[in-house]
């Protein structure tokens, strides 16, 4: 085992442990709100969000320790945040297309930038059908964030060469006319004028 690996391991261990933590995060909203805890430096030299989030200026603390809420991630995908955010270890495989996006939108909030095209690429590669299941869905949640650009485009392309994936939904009416305008200018959209 390498010395890399070592560090790695005893990061994970340092996950796991619940002693000596100085960040409560409680993620997730109503019912499904967790308690989970963490160390402010390794928080802050992994994502900028964190630094923010923990400076003086704005974070909340009681009994010596920061208090961060978080409801819009659940505690399963901060969980998963976290773990990389201390061991570089993730396994996305396990994850459903819902659950990919609800991590991708998390992970560009906490501003941990080496996971985005991580998750990206995994989708692009491996998850064709998840475009066919809910194009209105997708397209809505990657159009609102720039980050995102990889997928976007891949989306798009996809759209393009076959355009029933969306425009045979009854759910299309429903797109937002921005995302439509984006979709029209497409020079390769393989749908005659007539059928929009």
């Amino acid at each position: 085992m390498s010395w890399q690996d070592n560090v790695n391991d005893d990061y994970e261990k340092l996950f796991e442990t619940d002693e000596g933590y100085d960040v409560i995060i409680y993620a997730g909203e109503n019912e499904n709100v967790k308690e989970l805890h963490a160390y402010s430096n390794i928080l802050r030299i992994r994502s900028q969000y964190f630094c923010t989030a923990l400076s003086d200026k704005w974070a909340k603390k009681k009994d010596g320790k920061f208090i961060l809420e978080k409801p819009n991630i659940s505690p399963n995908i901060f969980k998963i945040i976290l773990r990389f955010i201390y061991c570089g270890k993730i396994d996305i495989t396990k994850l459903e297309v819902p659950e990919l996006l609800k991590l991708l939108m998390a992970v560009d909030e906490l501003s941990i930038q080496s996971l985005t095209p991580r998750i990206e690429e995994y989708l692009i590669k491996h998850q064709y059908e998840f475009l066919q299941q809910n194009p209105i869905g997708i397209l809505e949640t990657i159009y609102q964030n720039e980050t995102f650009t990889s997928l976007l485009d891949y989306c798009l392309n996809k759209i393009c060469k076959e355009p029933e994936i969306l425009f045979n939904t009854d759910k299309f009416i429903d797109l937002k006319a921005p995302i439509i305008e984006l979709l029209i200018k497409q020079n390769d959209l393989c749908l005659e004028e007539i059928e929009i």
